[in-house]
């Protein structure tokens, strides 16, 4: 069958596939649109699992606070060049909009979210990975709620910080949030307080402690105490209520949130960053 630059162009606008790939599913599917259609579907999945072990170290977070919560997206990629492209960007904010508009609360329920065309999350992710040919994954999704929702997001668009406050007395604390915002993504916090950090973080930890101070030579009935102190220390640098306020050191987050308003309490937190 003839297949013309016309049809090409045609399936290349319908799909946004390459010329090259348009005129070969076409050939294919001996000029049927819909069965093109399909083998570049095909082909897009061939893609990505081709490229499923690749690293994904760029993209976009994307933050949106409706009410008293907040929908964060990650969408991720390859190569830099890829975040910046229109096509990448329209879909990273086309799933944040589906999360919003379905309430969505886990990446599974989201990735089978149908958008605008018609087709689920997943399969829109597939038909670009097929038009590009580089790996693109929702890397990660966070539902976040409370009395009050407040979101940072950094400059590049590749990290968010999300911090839900209970006893807020009714005060505005967008201000607040935001450097709490700040403050997550810049430190990094394992935990809200002491309690939250996971046991086996807190048992390599403690044996991390125990080497340091053998190695320095500490006599082995020392080591426990030893270690429960430089555990202390990981504490206060890597839980958020205990972690020094990064633009006033002589507070602390909790310190500072008692400042702000008699009682406030940060009720949970994420921190969602490419790479």
């Amino acid at each position: 069958m003839n297949i013309t630059a016309a049809d090409v162009n045609k399936l290349r606008q319908l799909t946004g596939a390459g010329m090259m790939d348009c005129k070969k599913a076409l050939t294919e599917a001996e000029g049927d649109f819909d069965k093109a259609v399909e083998i570049l579907r095909k082909a897009g999945q061939k893609v990505a699992a081709k490229r499923a072990e690749n690293e994904t170290s760029e993209g976009v977070v994307l933050v949106e606070v409706t009410g008293n919560a907040a929908k964060v997206v990650a969408l991720a990629c390859e190569t830099e060049p890829v975040s910046n492209v229109e096509d990448f960007k329209n879909l990273a904010n086309s799933i944040l909009k589906a999360a919003v508009a379905g309430d969505v609360r886990d990446t599974e329920t989201l990735l089978a979210a149908t958008l605008e065309n018609g087709q689920s999350v997943q399969e829109n992710i597939t038909e670009l990975v097929g038009k590009i040919g580089e790996k693109i994954v929702i890397s990660s999704f966070a539902h976040v709620e409370g009395e009050q929702v407040v979101a940072y997001i950094h400059s590049n668009k590749k990290a968010a910080g999300v911090v839900a406050f209970e006893g807020t007395g009714g005060a505005d604390l967008a201000e607040l949030g935001k450097d709490v915002g700040m403050q997550i993504v810049a430190m990094k916090p394992v935990g809200l307080d002491k309690d939250d950090v996971d046991p086996t973080i807190v048992e390599k930890e403690i044996e991390i402690g125990k080497e340091q101070a053998r190695a320095e030579g500490k006599p082995e009935a020392m080591l426990e105490k030893i270690a429960l102190g430089k555990l202390n220390k990981f504490y206060k640098e890597q839980t958020l209520l205990n972690q020094e306020f990064v633009k006033d050191p002589s507070l602390t987050i909790a310190q500072l949130l008692d400042k702000t308003v008699k009682g406030l309490k940060i009720s949970s937190f994420k921190r969602i960053a490419i790479g």
